[in-house]
């Protein structure tokens, strides 16, 4: 039974940070958000909360970005923010495989969530 528990946890924490790659934006966050809604475990809605908090800050951060690309440093912040949200979730996918009775959490974002 705890191998299919850990199992569970490793599926939904993956999908969480995971979903960020898919292109709707709807969808994307839409994803942690019901993962939230109907998960049990704690783990998992932590995971989909730190999800969710990654996805609201890549938003702001590409709010910002792209109103300072009239002043030519968005340009910068965008292709720094794109790099980002690309290794970060990478990196959180690992994490959560390797060890899935601990949370991820990322670095350098605020907790909106």
């Amino acid at each position: 039974m705890n191998d299919d528990l850990t199992t569970k946890r490793k599926i939904l924490s993956v999908v969480c940070h995971g979903s960020i790659f898919l292109s709707s934006l709807v969808v994307s966050i839409a994803i942690p958000i019901v993962i939230l809604s109907i998960s049990d475990d704690e783990i998992v809605k932590k995971n989909a909360k730190e999800s969710l908090n990654f996805h609201l800050n890549m938003i702001i951060f590409g709010a910002i970005s792209g109103v300072l690309t009239f002043i030519l440093i968005g340009f910068v912040f965008l292709g720094v923010l794109f790099i980002v949200s690309w290794i970060m979730p990478i990196i959180a996918i690992i994490a959560v495989l390797e060890n899935p009775d601990k949370h991820y959490r990322y670095p350098f974002i605020f907790h909106i969530l």
